[in-house]
């Protein structure tokens, strides 16, 4: 077996971690929605396409630069997902969650169709801003600014709202709303309202890792569509509805994925899912499910 170079074991787990950033803030969002709504959201890839096509039209468009279009894009997405639960899914709530399932499988196939008509199949460019070009030569790793930001803003992101949802009394109240919405509701908290913005930040979180992306990767209608499955694949890993679960499986499964490529590239597309299934057989709740 040939030795492997320091440059490319750095350079794979580079790779790794901000693809497990992207994960992560996904991962975050799907868990959020499932977790405190019980909403399995089919159109959470469609949705981080939105955010990225957003920043495209924002700064095609209307000339708005990366770093506002950082605000404006998931706050857009997160006041459609409003709309799309109160419009929608709020009169599913009391039927069987495959109805929800199938609603928003629908909205993505629309929403997809909706680009895709417009602007066809090819990926469209989305500079980087001015201010993270370039990068720093570490000595046995010249890491991009670019790259790096990603990471420092998805931790910060991940476990920022984290805290918020398990340490803070807003986060319990969430926690409670799918517990016993009744109760929430005699501290006179609008339980309807705090759903809707739950979906909202959700939906949000989903932009936020389209935004970052679009610098990346190309941004296209169909850039959400193969990420979902892996996305899905570590909500599943780290627990239905587990947020902490989502943030650490999207990480660990990034950086597995991207180590992966170093000893044995072929199987790197589907190493997640391997992880997926060897985890539903030992630990079907998930490493941080409770049931």
């Amino acid at each position: 077996m040939e030795s492997i170079s320091v440059q490319i074991l750095a350079g794979q787990l580079l790779i790794g971690l901000i693809n497990g950033s992207f994960y992560a803030i996904l991962s975050l969002g799907l868990a959020i929605i499932f977790g405190l709504l019980n909403v399995v959201n089919f159109a959470h890839g469609a949705l981080y396409m939105l955010g990225g096509m957003c920043a495209w039209m924002l700064m095609t468009y209307a000339g708005i630069g990366y770093w506002w279009a950082l605000i404006i894009a998931p706050l857009v997405v997160g006041a459609f997902g409003i709309v799309l639960e109160r419009a929608l899914l709020a009169r599913l709530r009391d039927v069987d969650h495959i109805y929800g399932l199938l609603l928003t499988f629908g909205v993505a196939l629309m929403l997809q169709s909706l680009f895709q008509g417009i602007y066809g199949s090819a990926g469209m460019p989305y500079a980087i801003p001015g201010e993270l070009k370039g990068g720093w030569n570490l000595g046995f790793i010249f890491l991009p600014k670019y790259r790096a930001w990603i990471i420092g803003v998805s931790v910060v992101i991940c476990f920022g709202t984290w805290y918020a949802i398990e340490k803070t009394r807003l986060g319990s109240y969430l926690r409670a709303t799918t517990e016993n919405p009744e109760l929430v509701e005699s501290f006179g908290i609008n339980v309807q309202v705090l759903i809707a913005l739950t979906f909202g930040v959700g939906t949000g979180l989903a932009a936020l890792a389209g935004v970052l992306a679009a610098p990346v990767y190309s941004v296209s209608p169909q850039m959400g569509v193969e990420l979902l499955t892996v996305v899905f694949a570590i909500v599943v890993i780290g627990g239905m509805g587990s947020v902490l679960g989502a943030i650490l499986g999207g990480f660990s499964l990034g950086i597995i994925e991207g180590l992966t490529k170093v000893v044995y590239p072929e199987a790197s597309s589907v190493v997640v899912f391997v992880v997926m299934i060897l985890v539903i057989m030992t630990r079907p709740a998930g490493l941080f499910g409770k049931h």
